[in-house]
């Protein structure tokens, strides 16, 4: 027996958060997807599950749960610590940036310094935003920053490219969600290839980045990502190298070209010391994103 196979005892919302959260620590889950610890991710899938307001937590604890709202819960934390799921494929939806996001399994969960930069319209870099005519979104994924991008620069046709056609099937849905049909063109393409010759005033990549090394120890729960969207080669620099190659042929004269990296700064650095990257402040620090203006090249 198991504990998921005697949990009629559980009869309140704060019984099962109870249980969630020290089911989730014993079984020693990784939490980066949207919470950093036990208890946060318990009771978000909680309030999720039954469909409460996610930021209120307190006014429902002593609450009972119906059988049906118990099995639900069972399934769900069940799933999580067995299949070691992310919670946002179990839920069907991420936050980035205050606004909510489907997701499945065909994208990566949506993450990105980015995202901080374009609340600010990726000032002073970006000296008048609503001067941008067209940005481009490499590697959309979801089409979270593509979207972003929308609402950054208002007068901005967007291009929101994947090499995956599951992806801009999720992307396709989120761009409805907002609204953002007549704005936002998904385009498959492994990154510039069906972009003939059209160029940009931003371009804006999340690509994947994470060196061999580092994809062979990645926790159960990033594995269950699309390995597309994590691995990109030895070095972690293969998807970064062919942005920087062609990036110079889509950039507008004044244009910018803003893109994530994790933690291969160094490695960046050394295989291209003569560009001069730009390494932009995000909460998690300086060395995570960088820019490169059109005249740097």
């Amino acid at each position: 027996m198991t504990a998921f196979d005697d949990t009629e005892s559980l009869i309140t919302v704060r019984d099962w958060l109870r249980f969630a959260v020290s089911r989730f620590n014993e079984a020693k889950l990784f939490f980066g997807h949207g919470s950093d610890n036990a208890f946060d991710e318990a009771a978000y899938l909680i309030l999720a599950t039954l469909k409460l307001p996610l930021d209120r937590l307190e006014p429902f604890l002593d609450a009972s749960l119906t059988h049906g709202e118990a099995e639900s819960l069972k399934a769900v934390i069940e799933r999580r610590v067995r299949d070691r799921v992310p919670a946002a494929y179990l839920t069907g939806e991420a936050w980035l940036a205050g606004h909510r996001f489907v997701v499945d399994e065909r994208v990566i969960v949506p993450r990105s310094f980015i995202a901080e930069l374009l609340a600010d319209q990726l000032s002073p870099w970006v000296e008048d935003a609503d001067g941008v005519a067209n940005v481009l979104d490499l590697c959309t994924g979801s089409g979270c920053l593509a979207i972003l991008a929308a609402e950054a620069f208002g007068q901005a046709q967007i291009d929101a490219v994947d090499l995956s056609a599951d992806a801009l099937a999720v992307a396709a849905q989120n761009v409805a969600d907002y609204g953002l049909a007549s704005r936002i063109r998904l385009v498959e393409s492994d990154l510039f290839a069906a972009l003939g010759d059209r160029r940009y005033d931003v371009i804006i990549s999340n690509p994947p980045y994470v060196n061999a090394e580092s994809v062979a120890a990645l926790p159960p729960e990033y594995r269950a990502e699309p390995a597309l969207a994590l691995g990109s080669g030895a070095d972690g620099l293969d998807a970064t190298r062919a942005i920087l190659a062609a990036a110079p042929a889509h950039l507008n004269p004044g244009g910018v070209l803003v893109v994530e990296i994790g933690h291969n700064r160094d490695a960046l650095e050394a295989a291209y010391p003569a560009l001069p990257f730009t390494w932009l402040d995000t909460a998690g620090g300086d060395q995570f994103v960088f820019l490169l203006r059109y005249e740097d090249f």
